[in-house]
């Protein structure tokens, strides 16, 4: 197995925790799989990847040695794809993360032309609301919401989402529809656990007022704030592409429109210090075309 062969099995394996699922995913057999690495490990006489309850996951040597292979093995496809020419798409497997409810809403149902236009283009989604570590996960690109608490991360500015308080016409028959920001004070909230706070700063003008969210409701995924608002337990404020389908069918409606709440940005991250590969810059292109 030549040295290329042997950084892409590597590589394969840690982002699949497995030697079967790697040797299904490059189409050759097992076996093949396991020797190409147990000659990687006796070339570089260190030992790559251990055995945990998430399957086999690399050392701190082969956490470093699967950065730099995965690297190189982009860098060749990059190659590969450059010397085709972009007619005849991208090639390989580009391994994305996102939101579960965000990716749910508006990058996978329409996935179907982009990989219409690249018929040789694995992709891989993880749905994960957590933040990731990219290089542990194998990721190529992340889709984040929000502020990015990572100064040191490689990110672009991809969208931007106003942020609204909805709620269902059924929880505001019950409880009544706040007029002022100060009338939250007597509603429950949902409120997203995992940001960073639950004051809810509003904007008229010139005019700033802060309003502390309190409810009995907290839960640290988006699709936990869908479904505390759409089963009528509370009002969220949240970016407006959470609820457009309901927005549409008037299931959920926004209210004080007449105030502003900060927006909240979409960012492309890629880990750090790596290039922005020809397959991450095709998605990140595409995810920007669907926000239009």
């Amino acid at each position: 197995m030549d040295r290329l062969t042997a950084m892409e099995t590597f590589v394969h394996v840690v982002e699949t925790g497995s030697f079967s699922s790697a040797a299904k995913r490059m189409g050759i057999g097992q076996p093949a799989v396991s020797k190409g690495i147990a000659q990687r490990d006796a070339r570089l006489a260190v030992r790559l990847l251990m055995r945990s309850t998430r399957g086999l996951t690399p050392t701190e040597a082969g956490l470093a040695f699967f950065e730099k292979a995965k690297r190189a093995v982009d860098d060749a496809n990059d190659a590969d794809d450059a010397a085709r020419g972009a007619s005849n798409g991208l090639s390989g497997t580009l391994r994305i993360s996102a939101g579960v409810t965000f990716c749910r809403l508006q990058i996978i149902p329409n996935l179907g032309p982009f990989l219409e236009q690249h018929p040789g283009l694995n992709v891989d989604v993880v749905l994960d609301d957590r933040l990731l570590n990219l290089v542990e996960e194998g990721i190529d690109v992340a889709l984040r919401i929000g502020n990015l608490s990572d100064s040191g991360l490689t990110a672009r500015k991809i969208g931007q989402s106003p942020c609204r308080i909805f709620g269902t016409p059924a929880y505001f028959e019950r409880h009544g529809e706040p007029r002022s920001p100060a009338d939250l004070l007597h509603h429950q909230a949902v409120i997203y656990s995992l940001s960073e706070s639950t004051c809810w700063t509003f904007t008229q003008g010139a005019h700033q007022y802060p309003v502390v969210a309190h409810g009995r409701l907290r839960v640290t995924s988006s699709e936990g704030i869908r479904a505390g608002v759409l089963s009528h337990q509370g009002v969220a404020m949240t970016a407006e592409w959470m609820f457009l389908p309901e927005i549409a069918s008037g299931e959920v409606k926004a209210v004080l429109t007449d105030w502003e709440l900060p927006p909240r940005d979409l960012w492309a991250v890629l880990p750090t210090g790596r290039m922005i590969s020809a397959k991450a810059r095709a998605f990140i292109e595409f995810v920007e075309g669907v926000l239009r």
